[in-house]
């Protein structure tokens, strides 16, 4: 194949500067590689085989780098562990995914330690100190920097978020072909969107902002593939607002993947502070994990040009993108089916529903097979035929284009009539005194279920009845009122994971208390 993958650019041009720590650091390709090679040559000689899995407990960096650049040319398995899971849930993904050595930080020590039971002693390795782990250095100590022999490309097997039950890691066949070709082969996720090699012998530079966690699939698949392309990456350790344009700027950032929350919190910013910096080197601002309100992509379109890309997928493959100009002669679409991709939209029977009608969304991506690791009937259950679904609800228009309604499970019946919650929150949200909203479903004895919405005040709103009021009845024309919340809860901090994904059920399930579900 050609001369992309990161292995192939890191020898060419060591000296090129592949990533940056969230403290500034700088480090090179030749370094990454360096370590990625010793680390490759330290765990064979534990044992490790082709086929084996890793997990790593790290932040956003060089560290979590290192593990997947290794994993990724040793044949092995890569998983990164969510750091906001305690350490029974750690421990469960690790025995689960039958990793061969774990790793984990000293900010994650305690909950990592916790974890270290379901593994031997002797397999368990800490960048810092870590209670009952021997120290990463170990492990590499003595090891050569060459590039191993009998290279085979490897996969990251990343878990499910387990809205349902546990988590299963979303595991496919490794294709046994050199590290690089299938590098090379990845970079088609980025190629979709117009992004092009980040040429590090020369021309310009390119950079990929990295704003959430690494344990995200989609984090890690677009910095991956960025990376594989010749892109910087730059890591941010938190997100906030204004640090994220201070870094656009200063790293002259080129791309990135962000969420609507992003969005709405960097619209939030005073004039005064969006006007400070330059963002104009931002030519693809790639977002998805949530619909976005139509108003704040247009403000976002109308700030930063037509740089804001957006597709929809899962981690088990298959999906949408839409254009800028997709997007602005299609409002509010995810867009339309990738090259590799098909959509179907079913009825509750399985079969498929007419252009402009509700139903489950399926996908499938061809050539891609995936199993939920020791789940066949999960697997099996998700799919009609070869299609699988994570449970959205939307619909296609005539010519294609994708718009989602919601997921299953957040779908309000009632009064025996469907009702979106997405569809109200993306109202809601628009409210300058709202800087977050979630809505979904209560008990109710008349109708089954009422509309319940909680809402994040923004900064200086006072949360009460007055609030309350305020925002129904900006609703007013705009929404129909058998969508209009019945009441309004306030809350200090909306239950989010990083990646901007909405934590419903802890928010709803207090009030389904003694209930039975209706839905």
């Amino acid at each position: 194949m050609g001369s992309l993958g990161f292995w192939r650019l890191a020898q060419a041009d060591p000296g090129w500067i592949a990533s940056v720590d969230p403290d500034g650091t700088e480090h090179t390709a030749g370094d990454l590689l360096a370590r990625a090679n010793r680390l490759v040559h330290g765990l064979r000689a534990l044992g490790l085989e082709k086929g084996d899995g890793i997990c790593g407990l790290v932040p956003n960096g060089s560290e979590g780098l290192v593990l997947y650049l290794a994993a990724l040319q040793a044949g092995w398995y890569y998983t990164p562990v969510n750091w906001h899971l305690t350490g029974p849930e750690i421990g469960y993904i690790v025995a689960d995914s039958e990793a061969k050595a774990f790793f984990v930080h000293e900010r994650y020590a305690a909950e990592g330690a916790r974890a270290g039971e379901e593994i031997d002693a002797r397999r368990r390795f800490a960048f810092g100190r870590v209670y009952g782990f021997r120290a990463y250095e170990e492990l590499v100590e003595g090891q050569p920097e060459t590039l191993p022999d009998d290279r085979s490309n490897g996969a990251t097997m990343h878990y499910t978020s387990g809205t349902t039950g546990r988590p299963k890691g979303v595991k496919r066949a490794l294709m046994g072909i050199d590290p690089d070709d299938s590098a090379e082969l990845m970079t088609f996720l980025l190629g979709m969107f117009g992004i092009t090699p980040g040429r590090p012998a020369g021309g310009v530079r390119q950079a990929h902002l990295i704003t959430s966690p690494n344990y995200h699939t989609a984090v890690t698949q677009f910095g991956g593939t960025a990376l594989h392309m010749g892109h910087t990456l730059v890591y941010m350790d938190s997100w906030d607002a204004e640090d994220t344009l201070r870094m656009i700027q200063e790293h002259r950032v080129s791309n990135t993947h962000m969420v609507p929350t992003h969005f709405k919190r960097l619209l939030a910013l005073p004039e005064d502070v969006r006007e400070r910096y330059d963002v104009s080197s931002m030519k693809h601002a790639i977002h998805a994990a949530a619909p976005c309100p139509v108003p704040i992509k247009r403000q976002m379109l109308d700030w930063w040009g037509d740089c804001v890309w957006e597709y929809y997928a899962a981690t088990e493959g298959g999906g949408t993108i839409a254009s800028p100009a997709d997007w602005r002669a299609h409002p509010g679409t995810v867009g339309n089916a990738w090259p590799i991709s098909e959509l179907l939209i079913v009825d509750d029977g399985g079969e498929p529903v007419p252009a402009g009608t509700h139903g489950t969304i399926y996908m499938k991506m061809m050539g891609l097979e995936f199993e939920y690791k020791g789940d066949r009937e999960k697997t099996e259950k998700n799919r009609l035929e070869d299609f699988f679904t994570v449970g959205d609800i939307g619909y296609l228009t005539e010519d294609g284009f994708l718009f989602l309604s919601d997921r299953r499970s957040d779908m309000i019946i009632s009064g025996g009539a469907n009702i979106y919650p997405a569809e109200i929150e993306n109202e809601i949200i628009l409210h300058p005194k709202v800087a977050d909203v979630a809505v979904f479903g209560i008990p109710d004895e008349e109708w089954g279920e009422q509309i319940k919405a909680v809402v994040e005040p923004a900064g200086g709103a006072e949360p009460g009845d007055a609030l309350a009021a305020e925002i129904l009845a900006s609703l007013e024309g705009r929404l129909a009122k058998m969508k209009w919340p019945k009441t309004i809860d306030f809350i200090e901090t909306m239950p989010r994971e990083p990646n901007g994904k909405l934590l419903k059920r802890k928010l709803r399930d207090p009030y389904w208390k003694d209930h039975a579900r209706v839905i």
